[in-house]
């Protein structure tokens, strides 16, 4: 069983207290109203008035605040302001490339502190959130609810979680996608290896269920930068047995034209599917970076895309 210290350290945690009114934006307003409640009536606690929009139902309306007030108004409740945050893991073999640094971290163990983190400031804001692992199919699903307690089957399955087979993240996205019954916040941590117009497809269909969609893609600075110089051996981490010795000099240039293209061609994709693509690195501390994108959330004033 993962202990909770080994995924949230209290440091990072206290770095992250003045960011909690922008990760409610993340994970509530840039939603609210997003999901409406299926419960009528007193049972469900009255959260707020807000101003009457056209399509608004017009049962909702205040009738005792517009006869004071001359506006229509309509009541919220509790259950309606509360976002599904679904939290999306990559398991496959790729994102364990790291792990053998002395000083490093893997982009797998990385990426399981981050869904953490994400998740623990959810169940603090009173959202639900979920957590499902895959690699070539979907793995493990945790569905989403509320609570404290529900941080430590969240938590248990990331810490039980190793890199495992070769992904096709178009295909699996497609799973996905028609078992996320509720809109809301879709979450994807992952490298995004693979084909560029089938991850782009699988990512459209999220967009196309109406969810809000956040890909943090996971570097280690070795893709970035391939600082190799001496004849080196590259194990392929999703196919066993495939190995290949070479000159990574006469590989380097070629190399970094292909990544390119490629990090041109997924953000230009995300882009016109509405999807927000966040790159982070091992070497960034998790909590920072994590930060920095709640603050870009808040200030860029992110929309629905309803």
């Amino acid at each position: 069983m993962a202990n909770t210290t080994d995924f949230l350290d209290p440091k990072d945690l206290s770095r992250l207290a003045n960011h909690q009114v922008l990760a409610r934006r993340v994970v509530e307003g840039f939603c609210s109203g997003l999901h409406r409640s299926p419960h009528k009536g007193f049972s469900v606690e009255f959260k707020q008035h807000r101003a009457y929009t056209p399509g608004d139902e017009i049962r909702r309306l205040d009738w005792k605040v517009f006869a004071k007030t001359d506006r229509f108004y309509v009541r919220e409740y509790e259950e309606e302001t509360n976002l599904r945050c679904h939290l999306l893991f990559d398991a496959s073999g790729s994102m364990s490339y790291g792990s053998n640094d002395e000083n490093g971290i893997s982009k797998i163990a990385y990426g399981s502190r981050l869904a953490a983190c994400l998740a623990y400031l959810c169940l603090r804001q009173t959202d639900s959130v979920g957590l499902t692992t895959f690699d070539s199919a979907v793995r493990s699903v945790v569905p989403p609810r509320g609570g404290a307690s529900h941080t430590r089957q969240i938590i248990d399955l990331l810490g039980a979680t190793e890199a495992g087979e070769e992904t096709d993240l178009g295909k699996v996205f497609h799973e996905i996608a028609p078992q996320l019954k509720k809109r809301g916040l879709v979450v994807i941590i992952s490298d995004c290896f693979g084909d560029v117009p089938s991850i782009l497809k699988g990512l459209a269909h999220f967009n196309h269920a109406k969810h809000d969609v956040v890909v943090f893609q996971i570097w280690h600075r070795d893709e970035l930068e391939f600082p190799f110089r001496a004849w080196t051996r590259f194990d392929c981490l999703e196919n066993a047995g495939v190995r290949h010795t070479v000159d990574p000099v006469h590989l380097r240039e070629a190399y970094l034209e292909n990544l390119r293209e490629y990090r041109e061609e997924l953000l230009k994709g995300c882009h016109k599917h509405r999807v927000q693509l966040f790159p982070m690195t091992t070497d960034e501390p998790y909590a920072e970076g994590l930060a920095s994108f709640l603050a870009a959330r808040g200030k860029a004033g992110m929309p629905v895309h309803l």
